[in-house]
């Protein structure tokens, strides 16, 4: 059975600005540290991924020999935004264009490659970024995340925030609505916008609707590593006997410990050290690879514009 991995490239500055820490666009990079790191795991796993790159870091001088270093691995590059503001659903139309365009512009200096997918940041869409995306000429969507936790995740991010109000206001739609949870977990078309976009959902468990991304993996790993691995490779067997083609999401923070930053301890699984988590993630990714036909978003949604008509 084919599914898709990719990788959330969100940077330091990306969490503490959606985080409301000041002076976030001071904290300096980690994707040179990073980007090798994820790429040994990827390989030793003999995986190909997408990584969606916020615009922001793309020109970015510093971050330029890691990201060429992923496109020349053959990865996918996807679109994530330039400013990543998960409250991307309130802009109008044409700002949506506009970050779309300096976005697109931004990755393909820096790597060469021309995007065709996009996820928002914090799952943040509306009708107006689908239709930005389709009249763009993009392949798929990936920014839906079909869970009824997404409101409980929201008020843990709060909770070990310092955001005010107004800022909170902002952030009301971060990780999705409650009604988000009705959504499909399988691949489909936005044909109730009348468009032929696919949208591919971040996969949660089949009829629970729990989230099953390696970024849950690793919190539950901070608690016991046999239930974390338990969790996800039950959650992966579930899609299997459903026949639910998985859409993983990793996440920069899966493969760094607290031993790499200890400002980002607000984030789940980050009181763990790099080592066990990089074995984890090594593990279970090789796991997957053995488990599925691994494959790019791009080529997934190459299948799905055939078996979805």
């Amino acid at each position: 059975m084919i599914a898709s991995i990719s990788l959330d490239l969100d940077n330091k500055w990306s969490y503490m600005k959606t985080h409301g820490n000041e002076g976030w666009d001071q904290f300096p990079t980690y994707l040179p540290m990073l980007v090798p790191r994820v790429l040994k795991i990827l390989e030793d796993a003999s995986l190909v991924i997408t990584f969606f790159v916020v615009g922001e870091d793309a020109v970015r001088p510093e971050n330029k020999q890691a990201l060429r270093l992923i496109a020349d691995s053959g990865h996918e590059i996807g679109n994530h935004s330039f400013k990543h503001e998960p409250w991307l659903h309130l802009y109008s139309r044409k700002e949506i264009t506009e970050e779309f365009r300096k976005t697109e512009t931004a990755i393909y200096d820096a790597t060469g490659k021309k995007t065709v997918g996009f996820r928002g940041p914090g799952f943040s869409y509306s009708h107006d970024v689908l239709r930005v995306l389709e009249t763009r000429g993009y392949r798929y969507d990936a920014s839906t995340f079909p869970t009824f936790l997404g409101p409980v995740a929201r008020a843990y991010y709060f909770f070990n925030s310092g955001l005010t109000r107004e800022e909170r206001e902002q952030r009301k739609q971060l990780f999705g609505k409650l009604n988000e949870g009705f959504k499909p977990i399988r691949p489909y078309r936005w044909r109730k916008y009348r468009m032929e976009l696919i949208e591919i959902p971040v996969t949660t468990m089949p009829w629970f609707k729990v989230p099953i991304h390696l970024s849950y993996v690793m919190y539950l790993a901070g608690y016991s590593t046999l239930l974390a691995k338990m969790y996800f490779k039950s959650a992966m067997n579930f899609c299997w006997v459903n026949r639910v083609q998985p859409s993983l999401l990793l996440h920069p923070l899966d493969f760094m410990g607290c031993d790499d930053d200890q400002d980002l301890a607000f984030f789940p699984g980050m009181s763990m050290k790099a080592k066990p988590k990089l074995q984890l993630a090594s593990e279970l990714l090789n796991w997957m690879s053995r488990k599925f036909e691994c494959v790019t978003m791009e080529e997934h949604a190459a299948v799905l514009e055939t078996t979805l008509g």
